[in-house]
């Protein structure tokens, strides 16, 4: 696979707040825009490593034109996976931020991320900012408002006007992006493990991994937005059995972990210990292993 991969260095910083990590599959024009909200919209200085797949689309040549923008190309789709972890070594920051290409990004996303660091004092930490999505798919987590399904429909203006009312309480749970860990702890835990590769339950099993390190913070930042068209990649792609994988490697379900575990979707609480689950619980979960194998 290495063979199809290169690196390349573009930036000319050497120090960055954040490291944002965009994995992109022949998907410019949302590309472009989350681009674009990142330039327009962070208070800090942050670099930008694109995890270009394929990108025969015009992503690639458009990226080398782009000299404050590092990345990596693989010549056929790696996945999130095998991409985010390749990445590590063009890292130039403590912090670590991935990012789906359909997402725009809204002012204060950065400080307000920044601030709470800062206040937790420690590299042992989670933190996810909050989407603000068109359609309700029951997501506790998530501020539903339609600012436009795609590209065409999207309504930048309005949602700059009205985003600072949208915000929400912190919530627990955090797992998928936008989210931030210290570089510490993805080195700590080897990143994303490759086993669900191209990457469905890859998010769950990240924090799973954290949480065995220590980690009890998965937070959730209620003012911390960005706007998520909504899986405009991974609607294509060849999705693997992450539901299986999961169970078959920690012996609960995904859903369990973020439930019990995580208390996803909750006002935030700290995690104090790691739950004890109900016989009932422990019964159901030993048999959706059983029957996963």
């Amino acid at each position: 696979m290495l063979e199809k991969i290169t690196k390349h260095q573009q930036t000319s910083s050497d120090f960055y707040k954040f490291c944002l990590l965009i994995p992109t599959w022949n998907n410019l024009e949302y590309f472009k825009l989350c681009i674009h909200s990142i330039i327009k919209n962070s208070h800090y200085e942050v670099q930008i490593i694109a995890i270009i797949n394929d990108g025969s689309d015009g992503t690639l040549k458009w990226v080398q034109n782009q000299k404050e923008i590092d990345y990596v190309h693989a010549t056929e789709n790696i996945g999130i996976c095998y991409g985010l972890n390749i990445a590590r070594s063009l890292i130039k920051s403590d912090y670590i931020v991935y990012v789906n290409d359909d997402m725009y990004l809204l002012p204060g996303w950065d400080t307000i991320l920044y601030e709470e660091i800062n206040q937790i004092n420690s590299k042992s930490f989670m933190l996810s900012c909050t989407m603000i999505e068109p359609i309700d798919t029951g997501n506790p987590s998530v501020v539903v408002k339609n600012y436009g399904t795609d590209i065409e429909s999207f309504k930048e203006e309005l949602l700059l006007k009205e985003f600072s009312g949208l915000h929400r309480n912190d919530w627990s749970g955090s797992t998928w992006p936008p989210n931030v860990v210290h570089t510490d702890m993805w080195d700590l835990v080897g990143g994303l493990s490759v086993e669900f590769s191209p990457g469905m339950y890859s998010d769950p099993d990240f924090a799973r991994k954290l949480f065995d390190a220590g980690v009890r913070i998965f937070k959730g930042k209620g003012n911390s937005l960005v706007y998520h068209f909504g899986s405009k990649s991974t609607k294509r792609v060849s999705r693997n059995n992450g539901r299986k994988t999961f169970i078959l490697k920690w012996g609960i379900t995904a859903n369990t972990f973020v439930r019990e575990y995580l208390h996803q979707g909750n006002p935030y609480t700290f995690i104090q210990v790691a739950p004890k689950m109900s016989a009932r619980a422990s019964l159901i979960n030993r048999l959706k292993r059983i029957f996963s194998c």
